[in-house]
């Protein structure tokens, strides 16, 4: 298979990951008996598909040579968590608004999560429908990986937390991982989050202006990271922080 282009291998790459699972059948069987091949490894800069079997050893597949089908692994969700906070502006006794305003953290933030998280899913558009914030990823490392992100809002541990719930097909490594967590940060701080504090949340008494980044005291942390460690532990592992 020579002459491949750059967006053709890119199409196959993006289509057909790593950890495929990978089948064959010989074009002179009348019944099409398929064969488990192995799982793939990765497409090679000439389209070729490298696949190891479950012997250890490993066969090498061309599209147009061998007949063999792929299917995709499912994907799963990860989810990382960011402390959530808010402002909050009520009116004075003559009916103006409060300019100084009041800051609410998690725990207080708790009564209001059906009127976040349906603020935060109002405000998706359109055409994040299929992939979220990863339509606007330039991390080509994570496009593979990565399906979809979006921004919504959980309940957990008394307090109101921020969550990027992302849909990933096989394992993240650190540095794939790393490369997430920054570029959530950067929609977080600058791009959907900015967007969602500047417009109000109408609640009893006032109105609310959530916050998914805070300069100081603000990491994102997977599951594990945030709920599964120790105090302790977790001052020294896990989470990327801003600021």
């Amino acid at each position: 298979m020579q002459g491949v282009s750059k967006e053709w291998l890119d199409f196959l790459r993006n289509q057909f990951p790593a950890g495929s699972r990978i089948q064959t059948w010989e074009l002179d069987d009348p019944r099409n008996t398929l064969e488990e091949a192995g799982t793939l490894e990765h497409i090679d800069d000439s389209g070729r598909f490298h696949v190891r079997q479950s012997d250890g050893g490993e066969c090498v597949l061309t599209l147009g040579e061998e007949m063999f089908s792929v299917h995709p692994p499912e994907s799963t969700q990860l989810k990382l968590y960011m402390p959530l906070t808010a402002s909050f502006y009520a009116r004075n006794e003559w009916g103006d608004w409060d300019e100084t305003g009041e800051e609410w953290d998690g725990r207080t933030l708790l009564d209001y999560e059906d009127r976040i998280l349906g603020f935060m899913v109002r405000n998706r558009v359109p055409e994040e429908a299929e992939r979220g914030l990863m339509l606007w990823c330039d991390k080509e490392f994570l496009d593979v990986k990565v399906r979809s992100a979006v921004f919504t809002a959980e309940a957990r541990d008394g307090r109101l937390w921020g969550v990027a719930e992302c849909q990933v097909v096989g394992q993240l490594s650190p540095e794939e991982l790393t490369g997430l967590k920054d570029y959530l940060t950067g929609q977080a701080a600058d791009g959907v989050g900015e967007g969602l504090e500047q417009q109000a949340i109408r609640v009893d008494g006032g109105e609310l202006y959530v916050h998914m980044w805070q300069p100081e005291g603000w990491s994102i942390q997977t599951e594990a990271e945030q709920f599964g460690l120790t105090q302790a532990q977790g001052m020294t592992m896990g989470g990327m922080s801003r600021g």
